[in-house]
C-alpha cells in the first residue's frame, strides 16, 4: 500500500519509520486557521484533518496520514514561537504548570477520512530565568508547539509525564498502528476495496 506522510517534521519522518519502511512524504501547504468557536483541544483534530483531505485529493487510493500537535496551557494554544520574546513568554507559562499536549491524526483512504487524538499531560519543574534565557538562544524551540522539544534540550524541564511519550515527540505510535489497522479492516474501507480489485 501507498502510505503518504502529510508532514515535513523530521520527528514524525522518524516515528512513523517504527511502524513503516516505506512511505512518502508530501507536506500539506494549507493555512493552519481554524473556526473561532472550536473547542481549543478539538484544534489538533480538526487541523490534521484539513493536512490529510489537502494531500488525498486525487490520491484516494493511498493511505494519507495527517498529524497537528498542539500544546494547551491555562486553556491557551501554545503555537510555534514567532521570536526569542514570544518562546521566553510560553516557557514562563509553562514553569511550574501541568500542560496538555494533544496530536490530532486523520486518515484518508479511498475517499473516507476517520480522525482521533491522543493527550499527554506533561509537569514542568519551576524554570530559573538563566535556564529560559539559555534554551531560548538555541535554534530548539522554533519549530515546536509550546517552543520546547521533550526529546531534545527540553527534557531537562519535565518533571513527568501522564501518558504516551511518542505523543509528546509528534506522534503517538502506538495508537496510531492500532487505529491504522483497525481503519484499513473497517465494513466501509473493504466494500470500498473489493470493487476496485
Amino acid at each position: 500500500m501507498d502510505i503518504i506522510l502529510a508532514s515535513a517534521s523530521p520527528r514524525r519522518k522518524k516515528l512513523l519509520s517504527m511502524l513503516y519502511g516505506d512511505y512518502r512524504v508530501i507536506p500539506s501547504d494549507i493555512r493552519e486557521l481554524v473556526p473561532r468557536d472550536l473547542e481549543v483541544e478539538k484544534c489538533p483534530e480538526y487541523l490534521a484533518r484539513e493536512k490529510a483531505e489537502s494531500i488525498s485529493h486525487g490520491r484516494e487510493k493511498s493511505l494519507v496520514i495527517g498529524c497537528d500537535t498542539s500544546v494547551i496551557c491555562e486553556g491557551k494554544m501554545l503555537n510555534k514561537p514567532r521570536d526569542t520574546n514570544d518562546a521566553r513568554i510560553m516557557m514562563n507559562m509553562l514553569s511550574g504548570t501541568v500542560h496538555r499536549v494533544i496530536t490530532g491524526c486523520c486518515l484518508c483512504y479511498m475517499g473516507l477520512s476517520y480522525t482521533f487524538s491522543v493527550s499527554t499531560d506533561v509537569e514542568f519543574y519551576e524554570l530559573s530565568e538563566q535556564e529560559i534565557e539559555e534554551y531560548i538562544v538555541t535554534s530548539e524551540p522554533y519549530d515546536k508547539a509550546g517552543g520546547y522539544g521533550i526529546q531534545g534540550r527540553g527534557a531537562v524541564f519535565v518533571k513527568g509525564i501522564n501518558g504516551d511519550y511518542y505523543n509528546v515527540v509528534g506522534l503517538p505510535v502506538a495508537r496510531l498502528k492500532r487505529e491504522i489497522d483497525r481503519f484499513l479492516t473497517s465494513e466501509e474501507i473493504i466494500r470500498l476495496v473489493k470493487p476496485a480489485q
